[in-house]
C-alpha cells in the first residue's frame, strides 16, 4: 500500500470487551456489501449472545476477509487503494506458538514477493480477548534493515532503527556490521515471551539499486527490499482488534528514492550522489538537492522495472487515487483521506492529488500503531529495562 501510515490512534484498552455497536455496524456493512452471504439479523443474535457470553466474538472466514479488505479501502494515509479489493487475505487466527507465526510470516512473504510479482497480502493472527495476553511482532515492518551506532556516534545502515538494533543486540543478536543486514523478527507470545527469527534470503526479495546512465551508481552499493509488509499495526474489525495482522502492498519509488534513501536522518544519499555527479553543493539555489533526488528516483523505479519487481511511480499512483475517488463517489461512499501523506514527497504540485480537499475521517473498520507498539519498534521498552524486561 504505497505512502501507507498509520491514522489517528483512538483509546484502546486491550482488557475490554468487543464493542457491539460497532460490531453491528460492521456486520451491517458487510452483509449489505456482500449479499451472498445471506441475512444479517440470524447472524447479529449469535454476536450478541457472544459477547453477552464471553465479552467477544469471533468473525467468520468471509467477515474476517470483507472486514480487512475495508480497512484498507479506509486507510487514509495510503494513496495505493484503487486495488483494495485484491487484498490476498490469510485468515491465521489458530496459531499460537513463536514457530508457528514465524512459519506463516516466512510465507506471508513468500507469497507477497513471488516470482517478482509482488501481491498485497494480510495475514491476520489471533484477535485481543478481554483478559488475555496476546501474541505481537515488535518489528515495524517485517523487513527492515539495521542500523549500528558506532564510538564517534555515526551509523552504519538505516539510522531509524539503531534502538531497535541495539535492543535486538541486547536480546543476544548479532549482525553483520553492514549497511543492509536484515533484522530479525522479534515475535513475543505469551507462553514464549520474545524470540527472535533471521529470515531466510527465499524471503528477501532484495533489488540492487543501479542507475540507466549513470555506472559509478553500482559503486553506492544500495539496494532495497520489495516487500513493504507493516507489522506492528493494530486492525480493527467490528468493535474486534486484532494486534498482529501485518499487510503489504507495493512500493511507490519516492518512498524509498525521496525517504528512505533522501531523508538526512536516514541513508542521506543526496549529498553523495550531488559530489558525483559535480553539482555546486555550496547554496541551496543552486536546487543540488533536486537534481540529486530526481536521480536518485530514477535509479530506483529504473532498477525495479529492470528486473521486473513491481514497483508504481508517484504521477501514475496518483492518478491511480483519483480513479479510486470516482468509483467510490459512484459507489456512494465517501473517501477518508490525508492530505499530507496521500501528496507524494516529490513533485507534489505536479501530481493531480495535490490540487483538491479531502474528506478526512476515523471511518472504520481500519489500523491503528499503538503508542507500546511504536515504543517496541523503536527499541526503547528494551533499552529501558533491559534484556531481563524487555517483554511488556
Amino acid at each position: 500500500m504505497p505512502g501507507y501510515r498509520n491514522a489517528p490512534v483512538p483509546a484502546w484498552d486491550p482488557n475490554e470487551p468487543a464493542d457491539l455497536a460497532e460490531a453491528e455496524e460492521f456486520l451491517r456493512l458487510c452483509y449489505a456489501e456482500q449479499p451472498r452471504l445471506g441475512p444479517v439479523e440470524p447472524r447479529l443474535a449469535v454476536i450478541r449472545a457472544q459477547v453477552a457470553a464471553t465479552g467477544s466474538y469471533v468473525h467468520t472466514t468471509e467477515e474476517l476477509t470483507w472486514g480487512a479488505k475495508v480497512a484498507w479501502r479506509n486507510a487514509s494515509r495510503c494513496i495505493g487503494r484503487l486495488y483494495w479489493r485484491s487484498l490476498v487475505v490469510l485468515d491465521r487466527r489458530r496459531a499460537r506458538t513463536a514457530e508457528e507465526i514465524y512459519a506463516l510470516l516466512v510465507r506471508h512473504l513468500c507469497t507477497a514477493g513471488d516470482s517478482s510479482t509482488v501481491r498485497p497480502v494480510i495475514s491476520v493472527f489471533a484477535p485481543a480477548v478481554p483478559g488475555r495476553p496476546y501474541a505481537r511482532v515488535w518489528n515495524e515492518q517485517l523487513i527492515r534493515y539495521a542500523g549500528y551506532r558506532t564510538a564517534t556516534g555515526e551509523v552504519v545502515g538505516d539510522p531509524r532503527y539503531a534502538g531497535f538494533t541495539a535492543a535486538m543486540q541486547a536480546l543476544g543478536w548479532r549482525g553483520k556490521g553492514e549497511a543492509f543486514d536484515v533484522l530479525p523478527l522479534a515475535i513475543e507470545t505469551p507462553m514464549e515471551g520474545v524470540r527472535l527469527f533471521e529470515l531466510p534470503e527465499r524471503a528477501v526479495l532484495e533489488v540492487p539499486i543501479l542507475h540507466p546512465e549513470l555506472g559509478w551508481f553500482a559503486e553506492l552499493g544500495l539496494r532495497w527490499h520489495a516487500v513493504p509488509a507493516i507489522s506492528n499495526m493494530r486492525l480493527r474489525v467490528g468493535g474486534m482488534n486484532y494486534p498482529l495482522a501485518p499487510f503489504n502492498g507495493w512500493y511507490m519509488g519516492t518512498e524509498i528514492g525521496a525517504r528512505n534513501f533522501a531523508d538526512p536522518d536516514r541513508y542521506d544519499m543526496l549529498p553523495v550522489v550531488a559530489r558525483r555527479l559535480g553539482l555546486d553543493t555550496s547554496r541551496e539555489s543552486t536546487l543540488w538537492r533536486d537534481r540529486a533526488l530526481v536521480e536518485l528516483n530514477r535509479a530506483v523505479l529504473w532498477s525495479f522495472e529492470r528486473v521486473g519487481v513491481k514497483i508504481t511511480d508517484h504521477h501514475t499512483e496518483s492518478d491511480r487515487f483519483l480513479a479510486h475517488l470516482r468509483n467510490e463517489a459512484r459507489a456512494g461512499r465517501e473517501v477518508p483521506a490525508d492530505w499530507s501523506w496521500i501528496v507524494p514527497p516529490m513533485s507534489g504540485g505536479a501530481t493531480g492529488v495535490f490540487h483538491r480537499y479531502y474528506h478526512e475521517a476515523d471511518q472504520r473498520p481500519n489500523f491503528y500503531l499503538d503508542p507500546q507498539a511504536s515504543a517496541l519498534a523503536s527499541g526503547a521498552v528494551c533499552l529501558l529495562h533491559g534484556p531481563a524486561q524487555c517483554v511488556a
